[in-house]
């Protein structure tokens, strides 16, 4: 029996450290759907993994979509007739709308006015704006310095181009013993925003080099890919291939100090589902499930009615539902080693119960066996602890009929799937189970 062992809460800390690190390197860097940045983020991805590079030309089309042209951008400003540089993409690449056309031109502010962007709400915030499919250009700035411009004439600069290219994406799989995967997703599009892309990508990395160490039931393919388009493109040239797919989940937002939040597959109670409220259920913090919408992130694509894949979405706070999301707020600040590491814990639990949850057949079908003989009561942990362990011993004897599967022994039991696994190992070792390949 696999085990995906509980990391230590010191291991767990240093691991979520390493994670920030990672976020910090990956900060900087002006990524966008397509483009230098994305690349330029996953080949520092395969500093820590494997990732296999993948690109996608420039107008291939990918079910009703066409992959886009290639963006990249070097610098833009706007000064004002003093010549001042009053918003600088050096000092924060979100002042550039993403995919903005190149211009260098001058205007009257309010012909200016029209494309520019703040939140009056947050005056000291910068938002996060893209025009990916309709050709335009667009500055976004605090809505103090908005309201700082002077009437006046301002020279506006965007040295970038939109040309013939590629799409790029990363990929890892990771063999198992069968091959039926495990699919874990990850947009990897936006750039200095640290909960909504960096923080999944993060956990992507480390959960891939933490099961990369261990011998695995299933197969996993992690994906590194830009939003929307990248899930849509990947299952377009993948299509064939995604029958393959047992379980997945799409990674984002996890490391803000919310509680954590699981978003069903469109299926609702596939294994997986029923996997992730398991351990939020028994993970002793509060939690919250919601039902399956086709609007969010790319469990949309996957779980679409062509598809139905398996694929759920376990975040920490949703995209939305915290004020700093789609900010310059959205920063180094906001996401914390801490919480990185305890959604990593949970992701390995998940983990842990998909590699596990097998079906068993007890080979002493007829009453209960007498375990005292065999030192079993009394043998696992404490007293308390012991009287657990019996119980569950019973349970999984009573349910080991060839039909049940060790998540369903403990749903039934209201006991923690550790503990029923635990249980059954211990039952496998005196040959009161076998497992059922069936």
């Amino acid at each position: 029996m696999n085990t995906i062992e509980a990391r230590s809460a010191l291991d767990l800390n240093e691991i979520g450290q390493e994670m920030y690190q990672l976020m910090t390197r990956l900060y900087p860097i002006c990524r966008s759907i397509t483009g230098d940045g994305f690349r330029a983020s996953v080949r520092l991805l395969q500093q820590h993994i494997p990732l296999e590079i993948h690109e996608v030309p420039s107008g291939t089309p990918v079910f009703d979509w066409t992959v886009p042209k290639e963006w990249n951008i070097r610098d833009a400003y706007v000064k004002n007739a003093r010549g001042e540089k009053v918003i600088d993409f050096q000092q924060s690449n979100l002042h550039v709308v993403n995919y903005s056309i190149p211009i260098h031109q001058k205007m009257s502010l309010v012909e200016l006015r029209d494309h520019l962007f703040s939140i009056p709400d947050q005056p000291e915030w910068i938002p996060y704006r893209t025009s990916y499919y309709k050709e335009n250009w667009g500055f976004c700035l605090s809505h103090r310095q908005l309201q700082s411009l002077e009437e006046g004439e301002y020279e506006v600069y965007i040295d970038a181009s939109l040309e013939a290219g590629h799409l790029t994406y990363g990929e890892y799989y990771l063999p198992g013993q069968t091959g039926d995967e495990v699919l874990i997703s990850c947009h990897s599009c936006h750039p200095s925003l640290c909960n909504d892309n960096l923080s999944g990508m993060a956990l992507a990395t480390f959960l891939a080099k933490s099961l990369g160490q261990l011998s695995l039931r299933y197969s996993y393919r992690f994906l590194f890919i830009p939003g929307t388009i990248g899930a849509i493109t990947w299952l377009c040239l993948n299509e064939t291939q995604v029958n393959r797919i047992k379980h997945g989940l799409v990674v984002a937002c996890v490391g803000d100090p919310g509680k954590s939040t699981y978003k069903r597959s469109r299926q609702g109670e596939a294994e997986i589902d029923r996997a992730v409220k398991h351990v939020l259920k028994h993970s002793g913090q509060d939690y919250e499930i919601v039902d399956f919408s086709p609007y969010g992130y790319d469990e949309r694509q996957y779980c679409s009615p062509g598809f139905n894949l398996p694929v759920g979405s376990l975040t920490r706070t949703p995209h939305g539902r915290y004020a700093e999301y789609h900010t310059s707020a959205d920063n180094l600040d906001l996401v914390q080693p801490a919480y990185l590491a305890d959604s990593l814990s949970k992701y390995l639990a998940v983990v842990n119960i998909l590699e596990n949850n097998q079906k068993y057949l007890n080979t002493n079908p007829k009453c209960e066996p007498q375990l005292g003989k065999r030192g079993l009561y009394g043998a696992l942990g404490g007293q308390k602890e012991a009287k657990i362990n019996e119980l569950a011993m019973l349970w999984v004897l009573n349910l080991a009929d060839g039909r049940h599967r060790l998540l369903d022994i403990a749903e039934r039991s209201a006991l923690s799937f550790d503990t029923i696994q635990t249980a059954a190992a211990a039952l496998l070792k005196h040959n009161l189970l076998q497992v059922c390949l069936a």
